[in-house]
């Protein structure tokens, strides 16, 4: 009895030493550093870096954005209520004279335009050639 247990001692040794073998085998290409895990691990850690600096960059480029959205809104502003400023002046104005007809207007059509019509209309005369 006492042989048999040796023997399944000594089996058992030699399978736990036959398994350390193969983990640190494979512990070996695990961590090395050109085809394993250690290549990979420092290839992340390299482009983390690259990610870091690009999320940095992009961060301020944002800012700069923010702050420039933020300028034009408040310029924007401000002319809006220059705006309604010169609307709200629009309707301090006195209305035109009613004196004249519509048919009036269908028939001279420079009095409803103004002055720049009656410019064009004359330019448009002195253009032509004489005959």
């Amino acid at each position: 009895m006492a042989l048999i247990a040796d023997f399944l001692m000594i089996a058992g040794a030699l399978g736990a030493a036959l398994y350390c073998v193969v983990l640190s085998r494979r512990l070996s290409k695990f961590t090395n550093l050109e085809d394993g895990m250690g290549s990979a691990i420092a290839q992340m850690s390299v482009q983390v870096t690259e990610m870091t600096t690009t999320l940095d960059r992009a961060q301020g480029s944002a800012e700069t954005s923010s702050r420039s959205l933020e300028d034009s809104t408040r310029r924007a502003e401000a002319a809006a209520r220059r705006l309604e400023m010169l609307l709200a002046s629009l309707h301090d104005l006195p209305e035109p004279s009613a004196g004249g007809s519509s048919k009036t207007a269908e028939k001279d059509p420079a009095k409803v335009a103004g002055p720049t019509f009656l410019r064009s209309a004359r330019s448009d005369k002195r253009d032509e050639p004489a005959r």
